[in-house]
């Protein structure tokens, strides 16, 4: 902690400290040129683990992991997606639109990083830019998956009731975009955040232009192929109470992958890696100890 009596006009008592200790920052460049930020914790020799945010979301939001001493012994790494926190944010829609550029993005990552049989953890759309990466590449040099309220259609009876807030999110009018915002984001949670933590993500959330937020909402989603040709390791994650993805999106995914296994959090919302972190991170580390 450290004090200024006055910044401008604004007198200021305290500064508040950091949401987790400083990470390793860097930069990867899609091939389409996109930059993407980068932020690691953890052992830098450690079993690699990519953390794949969800949509108008960012890295900031596995906190609860990457500053978790139990998952210390891993490589821990968050990438804001593209369109998304500190990364470029072109406003074209062909950006958003085209699978192949977001499996780039997590490809990119990987080569960049040089990243051994890495263990994806995607969240909503994050799932969907695993599924893009499967779809492009295979999964042979993936060590695992773990897919938390994961996107891997597009079927109305696999989303929650939070679609009209979704389209107000895309409005250039920042009187409807926000409101929609704050709306959609009470409803990721059924256990209430802390003041700090949901103020953080409103803030993160409204990074995303609106361009953006429209570009990413049409794009289709087909991916039973790509998930049943994987062959790893598979954890799927969902939240009983989740309103933003219904868990028949993950009992989808558990048809088309037999070797997967469910965690169902009673009780949790569309947030389960940060409503319930003990048990998530526990998951977590139980899966990258056995990891191909």
């Amino acid at each position: 902690m450290w004090c200024i009596p006055r910044v401008g006009w604004c007198e200021v008592s305290e500064m508040t400290a950091p949401l987790a200790p400083l990470p390793r920052v860097s930069r990867v460049t899609a091939p389409d040129g996109v930059t993407l930020v980068v932020r690691e914790a953890g052992d830098p020799e450690g079993r690699p683990v990519v953390f794949i945010h969800g949509y108008c979301q960012a890295g900031l939001s596995w906190a609860a992991q990457m500053r978790d001493p139990a998952l210390a012994h891993l490589r821990l790494i968050t990438f804001d997606l593209r369109g998304h926190g500190a990364s470029d944010k072109p406003l074209a829609p062909d950006f958003y639109q085209e699978d192949a550029r977001w499996a780039g993005d997590l490809r990119a990552l990987i080569d960049t990083l040089a990243l051994v049989r890495p263990i994806l953890v995607g969240w909503s759309y994050g799932g969907r830019v695993i599924c893009d990466h499967l779809a492009a590449a295979g999964g042979a040099t993936i060590g695992g998956l773990v897919l938390v309220a994961a996107v891997a259609s597009t079927q109305r009876a696999h989303y929650g009731t939070c679609n009209r807030l979704m389209f107000e999110m895309t409005s250039e009018d920042l009187g409807i975009a926000i409101p929609a915002t704050r709306s959609f984001l009470r409803k990721c949670y059924a256990v209430e955040p802390d003041p700090e933590t949901f103020e953080t993500a409103l803030a993160f959330n409204m990074m995303v232009p609106p361009q953006v937020r429209a570009a990413m909402a049409g794009r289709p989603a087909n991916f039973d192929a790509p998930l049943r040709a994987y062959g790893g390791p598979v954890l799927v994650v969902h939240g009983a109470e989740d309103q933003v993805i219904a868990p028949a999106m993950s009992h989808h995914i558990l048809t088309l992958m037999p070797q997967a296994q469910l965690a169902l959090f009673a009780g949790i919302g569309h947030t389960p890696f940060q409503e319930q972190p003990e048990r998530f991170n526990a998951l977590l580390a139980d899966m990258a100890a056995r990891a191909s």
